[in-house]
């Protein structure tokens, strides 16, 4: 009876969580870096509609695979439970019901291509430079959809059993098969921005056949069953667990797509502007969900431990540190914000437009930080419903701050509501904390 409560306060839940988090946020700051080198890479074609289709490019298929980050998310829960518990067969098969998922979902984005690419860039607006160079972009990127789930899905096996080494490796990979196969078509082959989607698409498609090389679930022990993988009610609970985080990611998604297509009725310069600066945006914000991660992995694994008193430490430990680096993003881009807008465009108006609109940048990763940690706290515990009405509210709130304050104060307005979005994450969330303590 003695032995838990005298273990846990020698555990230093704040080195487990950097530990955990470094390789994460390095890991993670490779994702954003592919729509960064697409950004990069179009920035210095010889017109902004290059850089604004593939800018229009990027919110569609952020929509279109984040839509399925319920495949990455659920699958960390899970796992990270199955690990706390120490339940290898069981971590297993939650990661070939998931490549299961991904597989037919992919595949159908392909099938389902032509209409897809249509509506999403027809919604998203743009002009017809714009749109003619997004289309190009987006008919050669969407062949990586069904490499980018089973991605989200290893990506999430390791993070759920805490090899975040492998998943590092992994993401490096990804980005220097991307900068190199991008560049390639573009500067040798002379694609165009067709180019910069087909680059991306080869990175995702050889980061997914490593992935499964390194993890080979296939030789594991025992062998997985096929009549337990298939099993009913484990299926029905990760259709609702997935269900409700699809919820939850669509919400949010629909934030940034109603953000890019209002923000590209106000022209392309100012469409490009917003582009730079959200692309910086997703740099902190996969640093930022480096912790966020870190903390799914340890809520998952204390959870599935039973432990209650560790539970708290952990959510301490990431509060601490996340503050201190969404602080030190802010200082970043205080500081080195101009330097940076000009290194990824060299187009003048877009960088004036830019660093007009970066005092935004530099508040975002302070003003956002609780709803990410919350997020990590909320998907570890598997507490999904949740996760989904904070969502919405969320959206409520941001689609009609962005509304009327848009008619006022045109683009400062929708970042604004931007800054409404996060804060309204972290409170509808918050609110809600004490029932993960309450069912231990």
């Amino acid at each position: 009876m003695n032995t838990l409560p005298s273990a846990e306060p020698r555990e230093n839940w704040n080195w487990r969580m950097l530990a955990l988090a470094l390789p994460i946020i390095l890991a993670n700051l490779a994702q954003p870096l592919l729509s960064l080198v697409d950004t990069m890479v179009a920035g210095h074609l010889p017109d902004a509609s290059y850089l604004g289709g593939v800018a229009l490019g990027g919110v569609l298929f952020n929509f279109l695979f984040w839509s399925f980050s319920f495949l990455r998310m659920a699958t960390t829960g899970l796992v990270s439970q199955a690990w706390g518990a120490n339940d290898a067969a069981l971590m297993r098969m939650h990661l070939f019901r998931a490549l299961l998922i991904a597989a037919a979902g992919g595949w159908t984005i392909i099938v389902l291509q032509k209409p897809i690419i249509h509506i999403g860039l027809g919604f998203l607006g743009g002009s017809s430079a714009v749109f003619e160079s997004a289309s190009a972009y987006a008919l050669a990127r969407i062949w990586s959809a069904p490499a980018a789930l089973g991605n989200f899905v290893l990506l999430g096996y390791l993070l759920g059993c805490q090899r975040v080494m492998i998943s590092l490796a992994l993401q490096v990979a990804l980005n220097g098969i991307n900068l190199a196969a991008t560049l390639t078509l573009v500067f040798v082959f002379d694609w165009g921005v067709a180019g910069i989607g087909a680059g991306t698409a080869l990175a995702e498609w050889a980061a997914l056949v490593l992935g499964l090389l390194v993890v080979r679930p296939w030789g594991s022990r025992p062998q997985v069953v096929l009549r337990d993988l298939f099993d009913r009610l484990a299926f029905q609970r990760l259709i609702a667990v997935n269900r409700d985080i699809f919820l939850r990611s669509l919400f949010l998604l629909i934030c940034f797509a109603w953000f890019a297509r209002t923000g590209a009725a106000e022209g392309d310069v100012i469409l490009a502007a917003n582009a730079v600066l959200l692309n910086l945006h997703g740099i902190a914000s996969y640093g930022l969900d480096g912790f966020a991660h870190a903390t799914e992995t340890l809520v998952g694994s204390v959870i599935g431990a039973r432990r209650k008193q560790a539970l708290a430490r952990v959510i301490k430990a990431a509060f601490l540190w996340s503050g201190l680096v969404a602080l030190l993003f802010s200082l970043s881009y205080a500081l080195a914000g101009p330097s940076i807008i000009e290194a990824l465009t060299n187009q003048e108006d877009v960088r004036a437009a830019a660093i007009a609109f970066l005092p935004y940048l530099v508040a975002l990763p302070l003003v956002s930080v609780t709803g990410y940690m919350l997020d990590g706290i909320f998907i570890g515990a598997m507490r999904t419903r949740e996760l989904r009405n904070s969502m919405f509210i969320s959206t409520i709130v941001f689609l009609v701050a962005a509304y009327l304050l848009q008619q006022v104060w045109s683009n400062h307005g929708l970042w604004i509501s931007m800054l409404f979005l996060m804060i309204a994450r972290a409170a509808t969330l918050g609110f809600n904390l004490k029932r993960i303590f309450q069912s231990l």
